[in-house]
């Protein structure tokens, strides 16, 4: 097995962007994940008032702003390129009595693949909801985030169909 070697070093061991290129385009997409743990007290009272805050409603407002991150992604990891973004969808639901599952599904067609900009939706989506409900606590949890499936480039990765 070939030793893997890290892309966004020079040969100097210098940090750089990546020259895609020379890389075919084809269809990408990435699909990525994060939750939110609340305290019981709270998960009870977010689903009473069917998950409306003060400050609005607290899923619709995570999704808009999971959206815009998508879109700036470029603007928040040094060596991530621009991307056109051809589609951004986003599933938000309970996995149990505390936690909320926020999805996010990105495609693209270019040169390079949308794992970062999926990742990114996801966890300012779930950054956006601990902000809409910090008034009830400041207990929330975020976390694990992580990467569910990636495909087209060099390498698919877990289940195709984001």
């Amino acid at each position: 097995m070939a030793k893997a070697k890290l892309t966004h070093l020079d040969a100097a061991g210098r940090p750089a962007m990546v020259d895609v290129s020379a890389k075919p385009v084809t269809a990408r997409e990435a699909v990525a994940e994060c939750r939110v743990k609340f305290p019981a007290a709270v998960a009870v009272a977010l689903r009473k008032a069917a998950m409306g805050t003060a400050k609005g409603a607290v899923v619709d407002t995570a999704i808009i702003a999971g959206t815009m991150a998508v879109k700036r992604t470029h603007e928040l990891i040094p060596f991530c390129h621009p991307l056109p973004i051809d589609g951004c969808r986003f599933d938000v639901a309970w996995v149990n009595e505390t936690t909320l599952r926020i999805e996010c599904a990105v495609r693209t067609t270019h040169r390079t693949g949308v794992e970062m900009e999926a990742l990114t939706g996801a966890t300012v989506a779930a950054l956006t909801v601990y902000d809409m409900c910090k008034a009830l606590s400041h207990a929330m949890v975020i976390g694990p985030a992580k990467l569910l499936a990636k495909r087209g480039g060099k390498r698919d990765v877990g289940k195709a169909g984001a």
